[in-house]
């Protein structure tokens, strides 16, 4: 079995890595003067839920590293996976009349997981990459049929497809859009958040469903449905804030789209693989079979980079009849990796081996029934979040739902008091992200909820001594 060649925390310098860090790595949405302040723990290792630091200090990942190490850390066999496919075929070009043997297994597996007719694969580098392939193969669909002016885009509100220039204009998290950059505004249109906890005072939950669905319908007759190439959204919302639409909108979602012309697009990239419990939400969770599932983090548990964008039969139909002029000219130089295909193709047997699925499916209950009783503490306005994906939105008032000011930075003293008990977890504005590994077991459920409320307990106390909360 293949083995690390440095297990030892002597190899490295944890003040050296931190300094090399703060002077050379640009880190993804850096706040600058909080990191230059404190800057980053250096991890060099993980096992199981666990990952440690150059110090030697053990951590339960509640991140997962980021929604993605399913299977957890450390596990040689995949590992083993890796090396063999490098040794044998390390890369090869795609493009045109060449493939690879990971890359066609890889996409016969999926087109025997997905739901409905969604059997035909393109791979990408990743999440981001997956969703602006999806946007383009929808153009590209519209533009062979006559129907150029059909390229206009609508998401929700705090939902997040990626950062590419496309994906960040797709994406409705506020620190994602800020005024200071760029992006395409001419084709992209939002509908408002999927946020329960936010629905308007006196609404149920059926009648902010039924009143979503008619904002998407008002929405798509205000551009006028000849206009409109498509809906994507994510099965829960992740990132914007583990939001999951009122029961019956997807389904509700689907059946409007169709009746327009639409095209439904589910962003799995968080979703599938496990996270719920399934290899995809859409159908076994949710109702819905869409006409493409964009997918990655999970289908390799982070072990290597890739995504993939899981089109329907009947567009990758009229996409593959195009004649030599009207060719799909769409690629990236590592388009089906054949390590990367291997990861996953390996990552995929241990999972069915493991069981993990149903593993996920006996212990989300209890995962459950622990984060939602965070819910008592008076800085939690709400514990959200369905099996092994969650959020706490932390609040000054309880009663109005008000938020604290974004300079006391809750939620990262919430995350930050975390670290230093022992556990990772993601701060970002007002919410504490979770989307542990699959493999966790009771007693570690036990240790990041006691975890938890400890440091949110720690921080209640700490705002009063700053007179910044009264309790």
């Amino acid at each position: 079995m293949y083995q690390p060649e440095h297990s030892a925390f002597d190899n490295f310098n944890h003040q050296d890595l931190w300094r090399k860090d703060q002077a050379h790595l640009i880190h993804p949405q850096s706040v600058w003067p909080s990191f230059k302040e404190k800057g980053c723990t250096v991890f060099v290792k993980g096992e199981g839920a666990y990952v440690y630091d150059a110090d030697g200090n053990r951590y339960l990942d509640s991140n997962g590293g980021l929604w993605s190490v399913n299977i957890g850390y450390g596990n040689a066999e995949l590992a083993a996976a890796i090396a063999e496919q490098a040794c044998l075929l390390p890369q090869v070009n795609h493009f045109g009349d060449c493939t690879s043997a990971p890359g066609v297994e890889l996409a016969a597996k999926l087109a025997g997981m997905t739901p409905g007719n969604l059997n035909h694969v393109f791979y990408t580098n990743g999440g981001t990459d997956a969703n602006d392939s999806a946007i383009r193969i929808i153009h590209h669909y519209f533009i062979l049929q006559g129907k150029p002016e059909k390229k206009h885009i609508i998401a929700r509100t705090d939902g997040y497809h990626g950062t590419s220039y496309l994906m960040a204009s797709v994406s409705g998290k506020a620190n994602i859009r800020q005024n200071r950059f760029q992006y395409v505004d001419d084709i992209t249109h939002f509908i408002s958040s999927p946020s329960n906890y936010r629905r308007p005072d006196g609404v149920s939950l059926e009648e902010f469903c039924d009143m979503q669905v008619r904002e998407l319908e008002d929405k798509i007759l205000e551009l006028g449905p000849e206009q409109v190439a498509c809906f994507i959204c994510e099965p829960i919302m992740g990132v914007g804030g583990v939001h999951e639409p009122a029961p019956g909108f997807h389904r509700k979602a689907r059946e409007l789209c169709r009746q327009y012309g639409v095209l439904y697009v589910h962003d799995e990239v968080i979703t599938a693989f496990g996270r719920l419990g399934r290899w995809f939400a859409s159908e076994e969770v949710f109702d819905t079979v869409p006409d493409i599932i964009t997918c990655a983090k999970g289908i390799t548990s982070g072990y290597q980079p890739l995504g993939a964008a899981l089109i329907a039969a009947d567009i990758f139909d009229v996409i593959s009849a195009a004649g030599k002029e009207s060719s799909f000219a769409h690629g990236y130089t590592y388009t089906a990796h054949p390590v990367c295909c291997a990861a996953a193709l390996k990552n995929l047997e241990i999972m069915e081996q493991m069981q993990l699925l149903e593993q996920v499916r006996r212990m989300a209950p209890y995962f459950e029934e622990q984060m939602f009783g965070l819910s008592d503490l008076p800085l939690v306005g709400d514990a959200r979040g369905r099996s092994f994906m969650f959020a706490l939105e932390f609040v000054s008032d309880r009663a109005t739902k008000a938020l604290f000011p974004a300079e006391v930075q809750i939620a990262t003293r919430v995350t930050d008091a975390a670290r230093r008990r022992g556990l990772v977890a993601r701060g970002i504005g007002e919410m504490a992200l979770f989307s542990p590994p699959l493999i966790l077991t009771r007693e570690e459920i036990d240790f990041i909820a006691e975890t938890l409320r400890a440091s949110i307990e720690e921080v209640r106390d700490e705002l009063v001594r700053e007179g910044l909360w009264q309790g």
